[in-house]
Parts: C-alpha cells; structure tokens; sequence
C-alpha cells in the first residue's frame, strides 16, 4: 500500500478525507459534549534540566566534554469541544528555555541552541497551536502538536519537546480498536524555536517534503495487543511495523518487527532492512525482571526520523543497537522502594550488549556509505566487526503528597563504550532533571 506524501499546501490527504468524512456522516449529535471552555485545561511544566557529557575518545568538534545547565517552562492549553454532531476545538502550547550555565567551550548537549559562534544561547522560546474537530469517536487535528506512533514519534528527551506540524486523525469507532493517521511536512526540534526544520536519522531526512502513516492498535481492551503501521518518507522508504504483546500476571511479552524498502529517488540509497526484538519483563513484589533481543538484517542501519520514532527493545538511553547486521541482548533490573518505606522512589539498571555490526556492504554512493573527497573512496558509516556496550542506572523519585505533590527528580548516569568498527562515542553522561507540574485544572 502507498501512502500519500502529497505537501500541506495541497490540502488534507486524500485517505485522511475519506475516512473523516465517513464518520461525520454517520455521527449522531453528543448532547452531553463538553463545550469549548468548560472542558478546557491549562497546565505548566517547570524542567530544570542538568547534563554533562564526558568524552572518553575524541568527541565531536574536539570537545572533551559538554555541559550545559537549563530551566524550561512548557505550558500546554486543552480545549474541550463546541457540542453537536460534529465539534471543534484548539490546542496551544507555549515553550521558554533559559540559560543556567554553559560556555562556549562545552556548548551542544542539545539543551539549548548554539550561534554560529559555537556558544549557548542564553534564552529561546517557541509556541504553536492545531485546531481539531471531533465527530463521534473520531478526532482530526491540525497543526503543531506532539505524534506517537511506532513510525514516527516526536521526542521529549530535553528542555524542550520535539513538535511536528501536520494532520493527525484517531479513530476509536470499533472497540478495541484505535485507528491512526497522519501527514507531517514541518518540524520543531529539541533546541529550536523554529517550525520549518527537518528532522534527521543516521543517513535519512525530511528534506524532501515528509512522512505520512497508517496504522491501527489492535485489541487494546484485552490483556493480548496488536500492532500493525506503514508509513512513506518522501522519495526515501516505505517502513512497515507489527507488534504483538501480552500482558498478565506479572508477566510482559512484547515482540517488534520492522521491515524498510527504499522508494522513489531513494534519497538515502537502496535499502532492504527488517529490524526485530523480543523481551520479557517479570514482575515479583517490588522486583522487576527484563530479557530483550534484538537483531538487524540487512546492510544499512535500522533508520528513522523523529527522535523517538524506534520501539524496538534495545533503543535505550543514549545508544539504538541498530547498527547493520547488529545483534544485542539486554539484562534489566527494577525496584520500587514504596513497600520498603519510601514510596515515590524507584531504581533502575540496565545493561546492553551488541555485536556482529557489519557496515561495509552498505551501497555506496547512499547515505549510509558516502564518498568522501577527502580521501578519494567510499566510506561506510560503520566497519566490519562492530561491537558497543551501554550501561545505564536511573533513580527517580515522586513527591506523593503535600504542597509538593507530583515534583519529580531524576538522577542519571550513562556509560557507552564502542570500538572503531561501530563508531560511536565513548562517553559518561550524567542527566540531573527536576520537574514540577503546575496544573489549574478546568477552566
């Protein structure tokens, strides 16, 4: 199935039309709909945001370290919905990030937007808004929003969110049954103001025009879920997602595929990759237990844009394990100290493995394996032999209570380690994240 990847300028997608005009034409009037105001909400996110990263090997632009230290305020505004058969209604968010700490020196920790004189900026902010329209059980939204799906899904790993500016249609019309769609062409990421960017994977972008999605949760009441998406970036790929998973008993089952074929110009060169995992979690008590797999077919990494468009197991942290013909396991620990007096408080480690990366028979001449005039010959992303380890450990804790109540701290620590083959960083990063949600409730 080809989706469409027609430009926002040309107005809604052809599929997005079809369905949205079906449902309004056989929803019946909801009396009981909330108006516009009345099921308004206004909330604020304080973020206080700390992160350094410590370069083991030779880092990016020379540096050996980076840090930068930030708070942020996101506001979000929720409208309820005008009443009658078909209703409308607008969603706003308003961003402010400013300067704690961070020189020239050790600028680019992706917290705050560096000028072209390689220094912090000392403030930025943004702002953005969709309108939607809500007939029955189905909403279409556009505008400037956040996007979660499996083949695109916008990042909240800094200061600021990453948004996207397009369409977005979800439909619960069948029980059990949540279908999604959706067409992008603009972006926002983490350290920008602006909403005109591109997004950018390991060899891919959004330069050409996007990416537009189809897809469908499936039996989403019962404790066995399924998941089926397709998507097109413009004259890039076609990427198909399945996944199928089981929850009961304190026992999580959760398996991802992933299959990706060039299309069109090809922009990022041929590719033919299928991307997979499994994992288990087992939950005893206050005690967690997690396995995962995961292995890639193919010569070119597992590719995606949007910074968290990945739900294979081993995305973690600060490494995907989706190098080409990359195989990881993962071994995981989880532990809630509420039954031991301090509730609120959790604990988390982890540590992955991969190996077996294979970069060398990437196509050249594609963005996987350029040709580097410096040296006159193609140069893979990745060598043949690839091997990287990522530890992670995590402690969290959650006022439960009082004035305070829903302030969070965060404490993070990551290590990555890699050989040449595999080409990433060898890095300690420490994440300090302290949040605190201001909400006013209806309006």
């Amino acid at each position: 199935m080809k989706l469409a990847s027609q430009n926002l300028k040309s107005g809604l997608p052809f599929w997005l039309s079809v369905v949205f005009a079906s449902t309004a034409g056989t929803a019946l009037a909801d009396e009981s709909a909330q108006g516009f105001l009345d099921g308004a909400t206004l909330e604020v996110l304080s973020r206080n945001f700390y992160l350094n990263s410590d370069y083991r090997s030779p880092s990016p632009a020379d540096k050996s370290y980076k840090q930068e230290w930030a708070q942020g305020f996101i506001s979000t505004f929720e409208s309820g919905f005008s009443p009658g058969t078909i209703g409308f209604g607008l969603d706003a968010h308003a961003f402010l990030g400013v300067k704690l700490d961070g020189g020239k020196g050790h600028s680019g920790t992706g917290l705050l937007p560096v000028d072209s004189d390689g220094r912090s900026e000392d403030n930025y902010s943004s702002g953005g808004a969709a309108m939607k329209v809500r007939a029955s059980r189905t909403t279409l939204t556009f505008g400037e929003m956040l996007v979660e799906t499996p083949v695109f899904d916008t990042a909240d790993k800094r200061l600021q969110p990453e948004y996207a500016t397009g369409f977005l249609l979800n439909s619960r019309e069948f029980d059990g049954m949540n279908l999604v769609a959706g067409h992008f062409t603009a972006f926002k990421n983490q350290d920008s103001s602006s909403a005109k960017d591109d997004f950018y994977g390991y060899g891919a972008n959004t330069e050409a025009g996007g990416i537009s999605f189809l897809g469908a949760d499936l039996f989403t009441q019962s404790p066995v879920g399924a998941a089926l998406y397709a998507s097109e970036l413009t004259d890039t790929w076609h990427q198909y997602y399945a996944n199928l998973h089981l929850k009961q008993s304190g026992v999580f089952l959760d398996a991802n595929v992933y299959h990706t074929r060039d299309t069109g110009e090809a922009l990022a060169g041929a590719i033919d990759n299928t991307a997979s995992s499994l994992s288990g979690k087992y939950t005893l008590g206050a005690h967690a237990f997690t396995l995962a797999w995961q292995k890639i077919n193919g010569d070119t990494p597992f590719d995606f844009v949007g910074g968290d468009s990945i739900y294979l197991a081993n995305s973690i942290k600060y490494a995907d394990f989706n190098g080409a013909h990359e195989r990881s396991w993962q071994a995981r620990y989880d532990l809630d100290l509420g039954p031991f007096g301090v509730p609120g408080l959790n604990f988390m480690t982890r540590y992955v493995k991969g190996s077996q990366i294979d970069g060398t028979h990437a196509p050249q001449g594609g963005a996987y394996n350029p040709f580097d005039e410096t040296v006159g010959a193609f140069v893979p992303q990745q060598g043949d032999g690839g091997r990287h380890w990522e530890r992670d450990i995590d402690l969290r804790y959650v006022v439960q209570s009082g004035s305070a109540k829903g302030l969070s701290l965060q404490l993070s620590h990551v290590s990555h380690r890699a050989n040449t083959a595999q080409a990433g960083d060898d890095i300690d990063r420490v994440y300090v994240v302290i949040q605190y949600p201001l909400s006013f409730g209806r309006l």
